[in-house]
């Protein structure tokens, strides 16, 4: 009987503790689907400021859920995507972007990788021509083919 009570003591304490880990639901009325769309790629698409790799809909942080009811409320005023995402980028940087813009700031960001890639097919290509390709043929004289005739036919 103990040992019962213990268990259920035990998954009463590991609910409540998932319980308090659940993150909170944000509940939003939308005006219509599009805006309600628009809403959830926009969540989806803008990072969280305090999170390293989390977008706003994923994040549980009290800053995500303030950029939630900011663009909620921004939505609700009927402005553009890409004026949201530039009022954001303005107050929180760059980082926000999952996509960061092309910018003179990111250029290698979005081109290093390629420019990295071209530079190791250079390489190798170099590395390849400069290796010496054997042409010159081997001539034993009449005394070395004495003895390798001599080994080969010891054993």
């Amino acid at each position: 009987m103990r040992i019962f009570s213990l268990v259920i003591l035990l998954l009463t304490l590991a609910f409540s503790v998932n319980q308090a880990q659940a993150s909170p639901v944000d509940t939003y009325e939308f005006r219509d689907e599009v805006t309600k769309i628009r809403f959830q790629a926009l969540t989806k698409e803008l990072r969280c400021p305090k999170c390293q790799n989390q977008n706003l809909a994923g994040s549980n942080s009290p800053i995500a859920a303030d950029l939630r009811k900011e663009l909620y409320e921004l939505l609700q005023q009927g402005k553009a995507d890409s004026e949201i995402v530039n009022f954001m980028v303005e107050r929180y940087g760059e980082f926000v972007l999952y996509r960061p813009r092309v910018s003179a700031l990111t250029y290698i960001l979005w081109f290093g990788p390629a420019l990295l890639i071209l530079l190791g097919i250079i390489v190798v290509i170099v590395v390849v021509r400069r290796k010496p390709v054997a042409k010159e043929v081997l001539v034993l004289t009449a005394e070395q083919e004495d003895k390798l005739k001599n080994l080969l036919n010891d054993k």
